[in-house]
C-alpha cells in the first residue's frame, strides 16, 4: 500500500497516478475523508478517556449529591467513550479498505496509456528468415506433437481446456530449463527456494493479487487458501511481520513453483497449444532491498533476464510497460518479449517489476538501519516461465527436417544432446 503521509501531503500526485492507471480517482478523496474521520475520532476518544480517568480519581473522594452527580457523569462518559471507540474503529477499517484499493504510485518515466502503448527500449537478435531458408516454420504444437513432447488432447480430456501434458523429451526439456535457470540464478547470488503453492489470504492480498487481479486467482473456499499464480506471493510473504537488518540486504531468492491462473477475460485468445494455460511451472527471482536501491536492482533483474534469453539464443525485445498495464503493485515494469515465428510478433516471456515499498507495507516487512525502522522495497522478475519458453525454443530453433536444435546452455541438462528428433525418425 502507499504511505498515508504521501496521500495527505500530495494528494494530487496520488490522483494523477490513479488516473494514469485507468483506476478510480474518487477513491483518493474518499480515503482522505475516512482518514480525517479516523484521526478526529481518535482525538475525541483520547480526550474522553482522559476525562474519564480524571473523573475516576474524584469519585472515591466525593460524597452525597456531588458523588451522585459524578457517577451520573461517569455513566455518560462511559457511553461516549464506547461510541468514540466504535467510531474510531469504523473509520480505521474504512480507511484501510480504501487504502487497499489504491495502486502503487506510478514512476514518472512510465509511458502513459493501455496495453498497446508500451515503449520498445531495445531489440536483441534478428528473427530468422524461414522463407530464405526454403521452408515454412511449424508452430510449437505441431513440433511438440511430432517430437512426442506435448499432449494437449489428453490434457483436455483429464482437466479441460488450457491444460496439457509434457511427455518424453518435453518433460526432459522442462527439467533442463528449470535446472539451467536455477544454475544461473545461484551463480548470480540468489538463494534457490521451493515454495508453497497454497497461501493464506493475507499473503495473497499483501502482494496485491486480490484487487484488480482477483478474477484470475483460484480460491479454495472450504480451507480459505489461494493457489498462487506466481512464487512472487510466497517469496514476498516469506519475511512477513519481520524486521531485517540493513546489513542483510539485498536478499535475493529464486523460487520454483507451480503457478495457477484462471486466465479470466482471455476467451478465444491463444487457445492453440501451451502459450496460455491454467497451470505451469516457473522460476521467479525476488529481491528485498533498501528503498534507495530499488531502481538499480530493477535494472539488474532486467539484465539477468536478458542474460537468460541470450543464453537460449532467442530474438527478443525489451519494452517499458505502459501505466494501464502495470498491475497494482508495480511502479514500473519491463517485459522481455520473444519473437514467435508462426505468430509473426513478439510475445511476453519474462517480466520484472519494481514494487517499491508497496508490498512491504502490506506485509509488514521492515528494515532496521541504525535506530530507524522503515519499510523496505521488493522487486520480482520472471527468469523462466516454462511453457512459453518451450514455445519460443521449438519455433525459433526448428530445422527444415523437423528436428529442433538445442541451445548449448541446455545440452548438459539433456544428456549432451544437440538436437531433438521427431518420434517417426
Amino acid at each position: 500500500m502507499i504511505d498515508l503521509r504521501l496521500l495527505r501531503e500530495d494528494p494530487d500526485r496520488v490522483r494523477a497516478s490513479q488516473r494514469a492507471r485507468g483506476e478510480d480517482v474518487d477513491v483518493v478523496d474518499a480515503l482522505l475523508s475516512a482518514d480525517e474521520r479516523r484521526r478526529s475520532s481518535s482525538v475525541r476518544f483520547d480526550e474522553l478517556r482522559s476525562e474519564q480517568k480524571a473523573l475516576g480519581k474524584l469519585i472515591p473522594k466525593a460524597a452525597g449529591d456531588e458523588k451522585a452527580e459524578l457517577l451520573k457523569r461517569a455513566g455518560e462518559l462511559s457511553a461516549a467513550v464506547k461510541a468514540a471507540d466504535a467510531e474510531q474503529d469504523e473509520a480505521a477499517a474504512e480507511a484501510q479498505r480504501l487504502l487497499l484499493r489504491i495502486g502503487n504510485i506510478v514512476h514518472p518515466d512510465v509511458p502513459r496509456g493501455g496495453e498497446d502503448d508500451f515503449v520498445v527500449l531495445e531489440t536483441v537478435g534478428t528473427p530468422r528468415d524461414f522463407a530464405a531458408e526454403g521452408f515454412e516454420p511449424k508452430d510449437h504444437l505441431e513440433l511438440g506433437q511430432s517430437l512426442g513432447a506435448i499432449d494437449v488432447e489428453r490434457g483436455a480430456k483429464v482437466s479441460g481446456s488450457r491444460f496439457y501434458y509434457l511427455t518424453g523429451v518435453g518433460a526432459l526439456l522442462e527439467l533442463a530449463l528449470v535446472n539451467a535457470a536455477i544454475a544461473q540464478a545461484t551463480a548470480a547470488g540468489f538463494t534457490p527456494m521451493l515454495t508453497p503453492a497454497l497461501v493464506k489470504p493475507r499473503a495473497m492480498e499483501g502482494t496485491g493479487f486480490l484487487g484488480q487481479a482477483a478474477q484470475d486467482v483460484y480460491h479454495l473456499e472450504t480451507d480459505d487458501f489461494y493457489l498462487v499464480g506466481t512464487s512472487e506471493v510466497p517469496l514476498a510473504a516469506y519475511h512477513m511481520d519481520e524486521i531485517l537488518d540493513a546489513s542483510q540486504l539485498p536478499l535475493r531468492y529464486a523460487g520454483f513453483s507451480p503457478c495457477f491462473r484462471r486466465e479470466a477475460g482471455t476467451y478465444g485468445k491463444d487457445t492453440r497449444g501451451i502459450f496460455r494455460v491454467h497451470q505451469f511451472d516457473k522460476v521467479e527471482m525476488f529481491s528485498y532491498v533498501a528503498p534507495e536501491d530499488s531502481e538499480a536492482e530493477h535494472a539488474r533483474l532486467l539484465e539477468w533476464e536478458k542474460q537468460w534469453l541470450n543464453s537460449l539464443e532467442l530474438p527478443y525485445q525489451v519494452i517499458d510497460v505502459a501505466t494501464g498495464d502495470l498491475g497494482s503493485s508495480a511502479s514500473r515494469k519491463f517485459d522481455c518479449e520473444a519473437w514467435i515465428p508462426t505468430q509473426g510478433k513478439y510475445r511476453e516471456l519474462t517480466s520484472t517489476s519494481n514494487c517499491d515499498e508497496f508490498q512491504s507495507r502490506r506485509l509488514s516487512v521492515r528494515m532496521r538501519d541504525g535506530k530507524t525502522v522503515k519499510p523496505l522495497a521488493t522487486l520480482n522478475g520472471t527468469l523462466c516461465a516454462v511453457p512459453r519458453t518451450i514455445v519460443a525454443l521449438l519455433e525459433n530453433h526448428q530445422q527444415a527436417d523437423g528436428t529442433v536444435r538445442v541451445p548449448e546452455v541446455l545440452r548438459p541438462y539433456l544428456g549432451g544432446r544437440e538436437i531433438l528428433e521427431p518420434l517417426a525418425r
